[in-house]
């Protein structure tokens, strides 16, 4: 008999959340291993043998009231980008979480250093999966085509992609493609201003996920630009269509792609960047070397992976 398994994350409510799509692919993974799994914002004292919290700051007051009604039960929590990086820092709840966690999730091995040491060994690696599609897409021939795929914030510094292909020479094919819905007016403006003003940029906006992966298997290249991520889905998501990555030199792609990726740039650096979009494009060399690593990379996110590192973890707890 599976488990009754609650994932609480504030996230719940909002649709377009990192952290929702994260619990909805958590909760069908551990159906699959048996159990009854269920999402909801809180932890209202829901009846069940396990909680997994979703981010360790926002999801705080629900870990601490669980562990105070069960001091007994297992608890799970699970950090996410900003969560790891910015908000434990200083979210006194979020710390206290952590430290009465018997497990503790992150989405990249990176993240481990970033723990306070007295964490550490309860922490587990669950890279986030991607599912197989059941078709092939051609690249894009008009043009070479780069992509950006991610919801307008500024932590993710959505624009330097477009500020690097604003003045490249005359010869390169390149064109971005940009998926992702604005959080805010200004980002909106500005993405709608770079659209007019660059003829080597184009936002498209919100798509659907289908959309999505059809654009990354369509496009030679895509481009993680953020300041700021805990191990970005999209990531996997292109590698498993085998579209290379260039991404920002951070803790939480490192983690994904290894310390030796050829393809990072500083955080920030549009001329770095811009070198690196033009390499892409014109030596097939490095191309071929950016294919390479993330093939090697391949296995991390397949759906088989994702669902092994729950299995053992919840045998770890002595609940599999």
């Amino acid at each position: 008999m599976g488990l009754k398994i609650l994932i609480v994350t504030p996230a719940a409510a909002r649709t377009r959340s990192g952290n929702l799509a994260t619990a909805r692919r958590w909760r069908r993974l551990l159906n699959q291993l048996g159990h009854h799994t269920q999402i909801s914002g809180e932890f209202l004292d829901q009846g069940c043998d396990l909680l997994v919290a979703l981010h360790a700051h926002h999801s705080a007051a629900s870990a601490l009231r669980w562990r105070r009604c069960r001091a007994d039960a297992p608890l799970i929590v699970g950090i996410s980008g900003t969560d790891l990086y910015r908000d434990l820092q200083r979210s006194r709840g979020g710390q206290k979480a952590v430290a009465t966690a018997d497990r503790i999730v992150v989405l990249q091995p990176d993240g481990i250093r970033w723990l306070p040491e007295h964490c550490r060994e309860r922490c587990r690696v669950v890279f986030q999966s991607v599912q197989p599609r059941n078709r092939t897409t051609n690249r894009i021939q008009r043009w070479w085509q780069v992509a950006v795929v991610g919801h307008l914030r500024a932590v993710k510094d959505p624009l330097r992609t477009a500020y690097a292909v604003r003045d490249l020479p005359g010869n390169s094919r390149i064109r971005v493609v940009h998926l992702g819905e604005a959080l805010t007016p200004g980002l909106r403006s500005a993405a709608e201003a770079e659209t007019r003003a660059n003829r080597r940029y184009q936002w498209r906006g919100s798509r659907r996920y289908g959309d999505v992966l059809e654009t990354l298997a369509g496009s030679q290249l895509m481009v993680l630009s953020s300041r700021m991520e805990g191990g970005a889905n999209v990531v996997g998501e292109s590698i498993s269509v085998q579209t290379p990555v260039v991404a920002s030199r951070i803790s939480g792609t490192i983690g994904l792609l290894g310390e030796d990726y050829p393809g990072f740039y500083d955080v920030g650096d549009t001329s770095g960047l811009q070198r690196m979009l033009l390499a892409a494009e014109g030596d097939r060399e490095f191309y071929q070397s950016l294919m390479a690593a993330c093939a090697e990379r391949r296995w991390q996110f397949e759906p088989e992976c994702e669902r092994l590192a729950w299995k053992n973890l919840l045998a770890e707890l002595e609940l599999g």
